[in-house]
């Protein structure tokens, strides 16, 4: 048998953990010996997978990170494979604790930090005034103006007037499948209009216009009242915004002609927006990871805690969704919270979860997904654990409801699925003007008007998927510490803030990924 050490294939993260998590491919016949325990692998265990240090018997709960993250379904051996054949989710109390634990404010920075950014002036809130690029957006409204919508910016393109206005990063149409089929004024009605105007009035759109069809229950009318955007504010003037409708105007070729229009009387004024500096206490960051491993709560998650953390001591704001995948640690974050009414809040959603599944059939634990089990992560507890890592260390400040504006500066938890572009619509809808986006297996997201920096968990896929990741934090596998690869992300982001293409924006990725979260029947 092959002697090796547990540094040179595995990480066990805390002494209570009875678990350790694959660094690279282990194959069965492999021995080595972990304090006093002797082990063998009787099989092979993959890259980012979990084998036990030492015997667990069956009910005994499994540990990761400290944490519980499941129970054996049956009697485990020191270098078993740990994963979905040998582990039950079950149920376990949470010791919500709240603000137990809650941390005091970071120190002041030694160097306050800025990036080349779009003032819009003071005639926007300040949540919504400090953009990191420079769109205009075709809102439409719903699904039946969705392609019209696409045809208006597909035709500005191809007649090349993109070209005298190099202030302006591009025309962005925001399309998506809803807008009808719902109760007039209900709930999912709110909340698409509140999901479209957060994408109209975001810090990187300076202007917009809105397409609609004419009869659809989501009115171009209700939208513009109810989220007060009839007026587009472009530094210190204002001009009315376009609105446009298809019945109305007599049919698509029509419509896209008025709204070629409508965007060429707004392209001048945009583009003499410029650059310039501007404090990162006006970075609003957003948070996701897709297609997660075993090593994205040990590498990339951490990583971008760091960077989180960066952000909030500048007196910025990191915004963590995904409610569904805090499900299981969100006792951590209660602990955290500046008030006990704040981690009730996180609370309340996690229940309105429990209720939302079981209406449905199903059960939380349905993520993680196909790709999450094959990357090594077996239950949504340890999904979890390692996703809230992207939250740092610091105060919960606040929990929003789905694309509701984030006014609050420091670390923000947003209600949302766990679904890439239905969480991340969200939380650019929020007002995020950098995304960064961690992943094991190799997710290529983008979200215009925001730009996404993604991250890789480890060095295979990294170096497999070169043309679309743009940090590497498997190195810290090989021994690079994690607060040096969260400070690498922070400097991206204030370089990506900056004007610095990501890998998503050189590949032009973002027009499809906007998809607001319908959360009741389609009628």
């Amino acid at each position: 048998m092959a002697q090796i050490s547990t540094k040179q294939f595995g990480i066990h993260l805390r002494d209570q953990d009875n678990i350790a998590v694959a660094v690279k491919n282990i194959t069965a016949g492999t021995a080595t010996t972990i304090g006093n325990q002797s082990i063998s692998f009787p099989g092979n265990v993959k890259l980012g997978h979990k084998f036990a240090v030492r015997p667990i018997a069956e009910g005994e709960a499994i540990y990761k990170y400290g944490q519980i993250i499941g129970f054996a379904n049956r009697n485990i051996n020191p270098g078993d494979h740990v994963h979905v054949h040998n582990v039950r989710l079950g149920s376990f109390e949470r010791d919500y604790a709240y603000c137990q634990n809650c941390p005091p404010p970071l120190p002041a920075p030694a160097e306050y930090r800025t990036f080349m950014g779009y003032d819009r002036g003071k005639d926007r809130p300040d949540h919504l005034r400090f953009g990191t690029r420079n769109f205009i957006a075709i809102i439409s409204t719903v699904n039946c103006s969705a392609t019209t919508s696409k045809y208006i910016a597909e035709k500005i393109r191809s007649l090349g007037i993109l070209s005298k206005y190099p202030q302006v990063d591009g025309i962005v149409p925001i399309v998506h499948k809803h807008g009808c089929a719902m109760a007039y004024d209900g709930e999912d009605h709110k909340q698409l209009d509140r999901t479209l105007a957060g994408f109209a009035r975001h810090p990187n759109v300076a202007a917009y216009i809105v397409v609609g069809l004419g009869c659809e229950t989501g009115q171009a009318l209700h939208l513009i009242e109810n989220e007060h955007l009839g007026l587009i504010q472009l530094g210190s003037a204002s001009r009315k915004t376009p609105v446009l409708s298809i019945q109305e105007l007599g049919g698509i070729r029509k419509t896209v002609d008025a709204g070629v229009q409508a965007v060429i009387d707004l392209l001048p004024e945009v583009n003499n927006i410029n650059r310039v500096q501007i404090s990162a206490k006006h970075i609003i960051l957003g948070t996701n990871c897709g297609g997660s491993d075993g090593n994205s709560g040990i590498t990339a998650n951490p990583a971008l805690g760091v960077a989180s953390d960066l952000i909030v001591q500048q007196g910025g704001t990191s915004i963590l969704g995904e409610t569904p995948e805090i499900y299981g640690a969100e006792h951590l974050l209660t602990r955290r919270a500046v008030s006990q009414s704040v981690g009730e809040k996180l609370v309340e959603r996690i229940h309105w979860w429990e209720w939302y599944t079981s209406t449905f059939g199903t059960e939380i634990n349905n993520n993680p997904s196909v790709g999450n089990k094959e990357g090594g992560i077996t239950t949504i507890y340890e999904k979890s654990l390692g996703a809230i890592a992207k939250a740092g260390s610091t105060a919960m400040v606040d929990v929003v409801h789905y694309a509701e504006p984030v006014k609050q500066k420091g670390f923000v938890v947003m209600d949302t699925p766990g679904y890439d572009p239905v969480s991340m619509t969200g939380i650019v809808a929020g007002g995020a003007n950098v995304l960064v986006f961690t992943t094991g297996r190799g997710s290529v997201f983008g979200c215009k008007p925001a730009p996404s920096i993604k991250i890789a968990t480890n060095n295979t896929l990294y170096h497999h998927m070169i043309d679309d990741m743009d940090i590497n934090a498997g190195k810290i596998l090989d021994g690079i510490p994690v607060e040096e690869v969260g400070k690498e992300i922070f400097e991206e982001i204030l370089a990506v803030a900056s004007g610095k293409k990501t890998k998503s924006e050189i590949n032009d990725v973002g027009e499809e990924e906007f998809a607001p979260w319908g959360i009741g029947p389609t009628l």
